[in-house]
């Protein structure tokens, strides 16, 4: 499923690139200018709900309007979040320079003074927040989607941060007919391009050549394994399924290998439930919103008390719930599955 994609209006690079990735046959619909909610407390109770606008200046007009008496550290925010976005592009220039030139500019350390996006990109989520401002709410607010990304405040980098409030300052849009069009849309570009797209044959191993580079895959069709080649072989399972269960075991062994599976550790998992209703969009109140809700404003506390739980006491401290009706946000559902949503 998909919850909300930004940067999807016209005339934006992110629109132009997916058009042609598409044919230009993915259609897009806006979701409302307040997009989401993030709810801290308890809605039946005395929680309270602040709203996320879309517009480059509205969103942070409408979030001063929300805390008055907090427009200096709003102000702030928004230039950080401003500087991260121009930095985006020398990163990208950083990624076509010749390696030993890249390579000098990092170890000088002249990269975090010319470019704004590695400076602050060492720098966690919550520890620059929580140098902008004293108000736990506005902190909370200021991080909230950090659920997107799957990474606490106290862990996540700011630049990445940054990258995604960038993504939603235009607004939000979903695909009409739901998330299964960008697919059924990609495919035939694929396809006339000379490639091929194979549904239901999942990867059991990545094959090496003689001087142990990937050169191709081996998937599962049917009962039988097809070998599928390729010059370049790209795996989105992330490095633990990637290297541990895909990678043949000689290659798994390899000090380089190991090394890097020591650099990194197991992400947090979610778990989400899939409610099919009977009545409409308009009967049942559904709204094309995303509701964040938390039960307090230390969201980096709340996250690591859960996971720090008992298994037993996990369910009595959930610290999060992402709620949303991607139903509401498809014009064409009513037509297609009508009195369901």
């Amino acid at each position: 499923g998909i919850h909300y994609v930004g940067q999807m209006q016209e005339g934006s690079l992110m629109r132009f690139l997916v058009d042609q990735l598409t044919d230009g046959q993915l259609e897009w619909a806006p979701l409302p200018a307040t997009y989401d909610a993030v709810v801290l407390g308890d809605p039946q109770g005395a929680g309270k709900t602040f709203h996320i606008h879309s517009g480059k200046r509205q969103y942070f007009r409408r979030l001063k309007e929300q805390f008055p008496g907090e427009a200096a550290a709003i102000d702030e925010f928004q230039q950080l979040v401003k500087s991260v976005g121009r930095g985006v592009v020398l990163l990208g220039i950083l990624k076509m320079l010749p390696r030993f030139l890249a390579w000098l500019l990092i170890r000088s350390r002249l990269l975090p003074r010319f470019c704004s996006f590695s400076h602050l990109a060492s720098r966690s989520l919550k520890e620059v927040v929580d140098g902008l401002t004293p108000n736990p709410e506005l902190r909370a607010v200021l991080s909230y989607i950090f659920l997107t990304y799957g990474v606490l405040p106290s862990k996540a980098s700011f630049s990445m941060h940054s990258i995604l409030v960038n993504h939603f300052l235009h607004g939000a849009w979903y695909p009409k007919g739901g998330a299964g069009e960008i697919a059924f849309h990609t495919i035939p570009v694929i396809r006339k391009a000379g490639g091929n797209v194979f549904g239901k044959a999942p990867v059991q191993s990545i094959l090496l050549d003689a001087q142990g580079r990937a050169c191709g895959v081996s998937v599962k069709k049917g009962q039988d394994s097809v070998d599928i080649f390729a010059p370049v072989i790209i795996s989105d399972a992330g490095i633990f399924n990637t290297y541990e269960r895909l990678l043949p075991a000689e290659a798994r062994a390899l000090p380089e290998i190991q090394s890097q599976l020591h650099m990194v550790s197991h992400g947090e998992g979610g778990f989400t439930v899939f409610v099919g209703l009977s009545g409409s969009r308009e009967e049942l109140g559904l709204e094309p919103i995303n509701y964040f809700m938390f039960p307090g404003n230390d969201l980096d506390g709340m996250m690591k008390l859960y996971l720090a739980s008992s298994r037993e006491e996990a369910a009595n401290n959930i610290p999060v719930l992402f709620v949303t009706s991607p139903s509401a946000k498809d014009p064409t559902w009513e037509m297609r599955h009508p009195g369901k949503a």
